[in-house]
């Protein structure tokens, strides 16, 4: 391959987001597979089901797509099209025997449990199981496998021999199953055959490494993983805040960390998207040498200052993007209008994101907007097609995240002028400054009120402030920058797999 001549083909990876859904990392994602010159794209998208239609026009970079839909009640061999002969699908079930589950993949399964439940877990042990796993699933069918007595015994097994006897005599019947088809929804991926290609390139340092744990097994494919949020951070904040039982949120954490160390152990290079990130991703065993950060970026040309639209010009309204979910604290935001009016009572707070994304999480904003009596203050406005026109409805921007990697919504505001009062979570310090936004603790309705009215009520330093952020951006966060350094973290990956595969 001559990387000056030919495309340099990259399989990116992504779990519940582009090109199919919303949100910060599904722009990233866009701009990635949009703007980039020298790069062909396959898209390996892990979905809960079959997606019909893309959110995102897709640009001719983007060869195909590769969809898992990893929660389906179908097989995704029954509901999406591999391009596999039906008569292969049949005979692989008809070869998998009961003889051949034992002694072929019980024992690799049973390590890998082992090694979830370890004190000490070994890399070298789940690689192993991981790459005897995938091997078996290349020539033998996933669920005749995965739904097998022995599978399911073995399973039962090794829980009753790592955990001590009272914590097991608490465990009901139906979070073992519910555990083992959670292991039987995050493995399916192995079954999935992937096309060569020069590097993979994955977005969450969860699962989706298993396509491109795939390509390095059988080609050498060096893997680039890009961190936004932080997976491990998020998945612990999520897990520790869910309905589960103990025994549940246990399994999901050490499978969670064993599968990040794995993430970072197989790494040829780490992008991360601040320097908040590095800390987490060195503590979980990402060498420090593999890392740079590549902060996300915007078009200064089309996120641009804009007058504020007539009908709110005499409105005090302050501007969110942000899909509504656990992690944007929309609950504290609601909190906050709440506060902000018995100083501003005529105060509009706009929310433009996906509200389908938890409908529970957003019946339970609905309620609480209606509990505090903000339905003149506060409005839920769905999903808007076009960001860049959001930030000009609002005299300032607000974020209220318990979570974050280096926020689009953050530096989209500052772009088109308008400053930004968000919580200190993930990169935001390293956008905003006190010349051009204002930072709050998490969650801490009150102050983040406090500094919602102190800008409000003082034109001058939201205009202050406003043109100094705009300035930050276009020194520091734009879009050409972002696409010229993944250009050449590409370019040298690509270069790396060439001289690899000559030797």
């Amino acid at each position: 391959m001559t990387l000056t001549n030919n495309p340099i083909n990259v399989l990116l990876i992504t779990e519940g987001t582009y090109p199919y859904n919303g949100g910060g990392v599904s722009t990233w994602a866009h701009d990635l597979c949009s703007k980039t010159k020298g790069i062909d794209f396959t898209l390996y998208s892990i979905n809960a089901g079959v997606e019909v239609t893309p959110r995102y026009p897709l640009s001719k970079n983007v060869k195909k797509i590769i969809q898992v839909p990893m929660w389906s009640p179908e097989e995704p061999f029954d509901c999406v099209d591999y391009n596999i002969k039906y008569s292969t699908i049949l005979k692989a079930r008809e070869y998998t025997s009961e003889d051949i589950i034992i002694n072929s993949f019980v024992p690799n399964f049973k390590s890998f449990i082992e090694e979830i439940y370890s004190e000490n877990q070994s890399l070298k042990t789940v690689n192993a199981c991981f790459y005897k796993m995938w091997r078996f699933f290349q020539k033998y069918d996933y669920k005749t496998t995965m739904t097998s007595e022995p599978v399911w015994n073995t399973f039962c097994n090794v829980i009753s021999n790592v955990l001590p006897k009272d914590e097991l005599n608490r465990i009901p019947l139906e979070d073992m199953t519910t555990a083992m088809r959670w292991i039987y929804r995050f493995l399916i991926p192995m079954a999935i055959e992937v096309p060569k290609m020069d590097i993979s390139h994955i977005t969450i340092s969860g699962i989706a490494v298993i396509p491109a744990l795939a390509l390095k097994y059988k080609y050498n494919t060096p893997i680039l993983v890009t961190e936004h949020g932080v997976f491990i951070r998020e998945r612990l904040i999520a897990i520790s805040t869910a309905d589960y039982s103990y025994f549940l949120k246990k399994m999901l954490i050490n499978f969670s960390e064993c599968i990040t160390k794995l993430v970072y152990s197989h790494a040829s290079k780490i992008t991360t998207v601040s320097k908040f990130n590095v800390s987490w991703e060195n503590f979980y065993g990402a060498e420090l040498s593999k890392i740079d950060v590549i902060y996300n970026g915007v078009d200064e040309n089309l996120f641009t200052p804009r007058p504020k639209p007539e009908h709110l010009k005499d409105i005090p309204t302050v501007v969110a993007a942000a899909r509504i979910f656990d992690l944007k604290d929309i609950l504290t935001m609601i909190k906050t209008c709440a506060e902000v009016i018995k100083t501003i009572p005529e105060v509009q707070f706009l929310i433009y994101g996906n509200k389908d994304a938890v409908p529970e999480y957003t019946e339970e904003c609905e309620n609480l907007i209606k509990e505090l009596k903000l339905e003149s203050n506060f409005f839920l406005k769905g999903f808007h097609n076009k960001p860049e026109l959001i930030y000009s409805e609002g005299d300032i921007s607000i974020l209220t995240s318990i979570s974050e990697g280096f926020p689009y919504t953050v530096i989209e505001s500052m772009s088109c002028g308008v400053p930004v009062v968000s919580t200190d979570v993930g990169g935001v310090t390293e956008a905003i400054d006190d010349t051009c936004g204002l930072v709050c603790k998490p969650k801490d309705y009150v102050e983040i009120a406090e500094n919602v009215v102190k800008l409000l009520e003082n034109q001058q330093l939201r205009s202050w402030m406003g043109e100094n952020a705009r300035n930050k951006v276009t020194n520091r966060f734009t879009i050409e920058k972002f696409i010229k350094s993944f250009e050449e973290t590409y370019q040298n990956l690509g270069e790396t797999h060439t001289h690899l595969v000559e030797n």
